[in-house]
């Protein structure tokens, strides 16, 4: 078990970070709000989880160790693996997730790609007992601050989360308003949440 990398980024990706270790780059798959606060050539520690399948092996990576716990808590439910267990994390944090859960809030979880209604109604009842109750107390549910460059990281996160180029465009246009209306740099996971209400209206 591999429980965290720490080292300078060598390179990011849409889905990954490369954290250079010992003079390896190890390649990390990561949630699209842990990236947009990792720098080319800069320091970092990640949390990580390591999947093991018939071929191949995964590293995972978090930015704290409550949020590689959750990731391993929700591949305990039925049909969540580690692809879905990273998504739900790219949209909630695990206070939102923890929050969701306990008061049965299927929107919240219906607004991450690849949960509908009756998948939701299910994960509620399979996690209700394993998640726990939120640790904070409250305050936005997602989002890191970044100082600039906020249409390039939630473009490239929601590709990283399947959609299609023209989908993600159109994405970015519509929270657009949000963004240049906040105070400060824009939150790439509070756009990212808006952004994906949006797509799965128009779906």
């Amino acid at each position: 078990m591999i429980a965290f990398v720490s080292g300078p980024v060598a390179a990011l990706a849409p889905d990954a970070a490369v954290v250079e270790v010992g003079g390896i780059g190890i390649a990390v798959q990561c949630a699209p709000n842990t990236l947009s606060a990792l720098r080319v050539g800069q320091p970092a520690r990640l949390a990580t989880s390591l999947v093991v399948r018939e071929d191949s092996l995964t590293l995972y990576g978090f930015a704290d160790d409550d949020e590689r716990g959750t990731f391993e808590l929700l591949q305990t439910a039925s049909g969540v693996g580690p692809r879905l267990a990273q998504a739900m994390l790219a949209v909630h944090t695990p206070d939102a997730l923890r929050r969701a859960v306990s008061t049965g809030d299927e929107k919240a979880l219906t607004a991450v790609p690849g949960i509908g209604k009756k998948g939701a109604q299910k994960l509620l009842l399979e996690l209700k007992d394993r998640l726990g109750e939120p640790l904070g107390t409250g305050g936005p549910a997602i989002g890191t601050a970044v100082t600039a460059g906020w249409r390039d990281q939630l473009h490239a996160a929601l590709i990283g989360l399947g959609y299609a180029t023209r989908e993600a465009d159109e994405a970015v246009s519509a929270v657009a308003p949000q963004a240049e209306a906040s105070e400060g740099a824009p939150q790439v996971g509070a756009l990212l949440k808006a952004a994906l209400q949006t797509l799965n209206r128009a779906r």
